[in-house]
């Protein structure tokens, strides 16, 4: 039993009269009638003591025509890539120390694998102050799925933290024609209005801002990095040659950019060796190696019971570590 199109709706009783609605059947698949006596408490493809797991993002695994996730669109193209995850998802908030090397759980929170994660995770990053209201927090990384102005604001505006999140992407970032008018490029950083890429020159932790500078890339015969038409290159009309501006062009960036977008506004450059350095640290492989990917009990909250004694026990085991390094630091000569 594992319709990926499971929703809330197959849980619900139905009868003959009164058919129950197939979110699979929405989707152009092959779904259930949920016609027999079976289906007619709950749709005998979903699963009954997991009523709250979903699946997400991947297809092309088992599409047999007697799946209930078979495509009946023979023109839509099917992908044989990812991997099939079916349950829920944990979102751990982890305190990473570079010092010391090791990292912890601070607050946790399990959600339906298909449910957004910013919200929660924003909610967490609120919940800090109370639960641990000595810790100052220096930078936020996380994945993509937490790229949402929830988030993002909150890491920004509350926590006063850098932000480490990976990018989530736009159909608008293919059009480089586009950059020069808005500002910036598919990775945040800033493009003057002419198509050169503007320079780092750090965050003010104490403004809050990233300052970027143009360094009259223009008159020191580097390339443009979208060319735009009509254009001459380098463009006598640039205000910002002159000896008036020694660095060019200044753009400060703070919460989000000229245009009002936050989407792609960082403290620190994409893809930058301290970019790299602070994103690996929110990696954790501890729960894999346990084998805690696959959950030995059923229910929303039998699960987040076992993966919240998980986290109890990884922070003991970290702990633990910590008291038996230091007691052989102070025992050797």
């Amino acid at each position: 039993m594992c319709c990926i199109s499971v929703n809330y709706t197959c849980y619900q009783p139905c009868t003959p009269d009164q058919p129950r609605p197939c979110p699979a059947k929405d989707k152009e698949r092959r779904g259930c009638d949920c016609s027999t006596l079976a289906c007619a408490q709950a749709c005998c493809q979903a699963t009954p003591r997991d009523r709250e797991a979903r699946f997400i993002v991947y297809t092309g695994s088992n599409q047999s025509p007697d799946n209930p996730n078979y495509s009946t669109n023979s023109e839509k193209p099917v992908r044989e890539d990812g991997k099939p995850r079916y349950g829920y998802r944990s979102l751990p908030l982890r305190l990473a120390d570079p010092l010391r090397r090791f990292s912890l759980t601070l607050l946790d929170d399990v959600r339906p694998a298909n449910g957004h994660e910013d919200v929660p995770s924003a909610a967490l990053l609120l919940q800090l102050k109370d639960h641990y209201p000595d810790l100052q927090v220096a930078d936020v990384a996380g994945d993509a799925g937490l790229g949402y102005e929830s988030f993002l604001h909150t890491t920004y505006a509350h926590l006063h933290a850098r932000r480490v999140i990976d990018q989530r992407q736009h159909l608008t970032d293919r059009d480089k024609q586009q950059w020069p008018t808005r500002g910036y490029d598919d990775h945040g950083r800033p493009i003057c209005n002419y198509g050169y890429s503007l320079v780092s020159y750090g965050f003010d932790q104490k403004r809050q801002r990233h300052k970027w500078c143009c360094d009259k890339a223009c008159l020191r015969a580097q390339s443009p990095t979208v060319c735009l038409p009509k254009v001459t290159y380098p463009p006598p009309e640039c205000p910002y040659q002159s000896d008036t501006h020694r660095h060019g062009r200044i753009i400060h960036v703070g919460e989000c950019f000229a245009d009002g977008s936050i989407r792609l506004a960082r403290d620190i450059p994409f893809g930058s060796p301290a970019w790299k350095t602070l994103y690996h640290r929110a990696r954790n492989a501890t729960f894999e190696a346990w084998g805690f990917k696959r959950l030995p009990v059923f229910g929303l909250l039998r699960s987040k019971a076992l993966i919240f004694l998980a986290d109890v026990l990884d922070t003991l085991s970290t702990l633990t570590r910590l008291v038996r390094e230091a007691t052989l630091a102070s025992l050797s000569p």
